[in-house]
């Protein structure tokens, strides 16, 4: 399953996706991955989740974004939930890195039949069909 949380900078959606971080970490008996943009997160996501700050990898692009998850998914495959906080950022502003993203991981989830959950400060008139039907 994969799902996008889409909005306007302020609107809530980091709030939201932290809440779905622990609410899935408090029942999975797997793993679940929080990737975010800096080190903003520490003290609202549990220890149960593994937070993952793509600046200290050098994640700057879509291409590396999905690379890296692509990469969490081949080496846990007791993974059950990925989260990604700021999107648009972490690929430096690329609309259409993002969607790329979105459709390559759909696959990704459908095959590894993980849940992923993905933040996108932006309006949803600049979102692809394929993310707005994600949402």
């Amino acid at each position: 399953m994969v799902k996008l949380i889409i909005g306007a900078r302020g609107s809530g959606k980091t709030k939201n996706l932290i809440e779905q971080v622990n609410a899935a970490a408090a029942v999975t008996k797997g793993s679940v991955i929080c990737v975010e943009y800096g080190n903003t997160l520490n003290f609202d996501v549990t220890y149960k989740a593994r937070l993952v700050d793509t600046t200290a990898f050098g994640i700057e692009s879509a291409d590396a974004l999905y690379g890296f998850i692509a990469g969490l998914a081949a080496s846990d495959h007791d993974i059950t939930d990925i989260f990604v906080d700021a999107a648009l950022k972490i690929c430096k502003s690329d609309m259409a890195g993002v969607a790329s993203v979105v459709s390559r991981v759909r696959k990704l989830s459908d095959t590894y039949g993980f849940n992923f959950v993905m933040t996108v400060s932006a309006p949803l008139e600049d979102c692809t069909e394929e993310m707005r039907s994600l949402v």
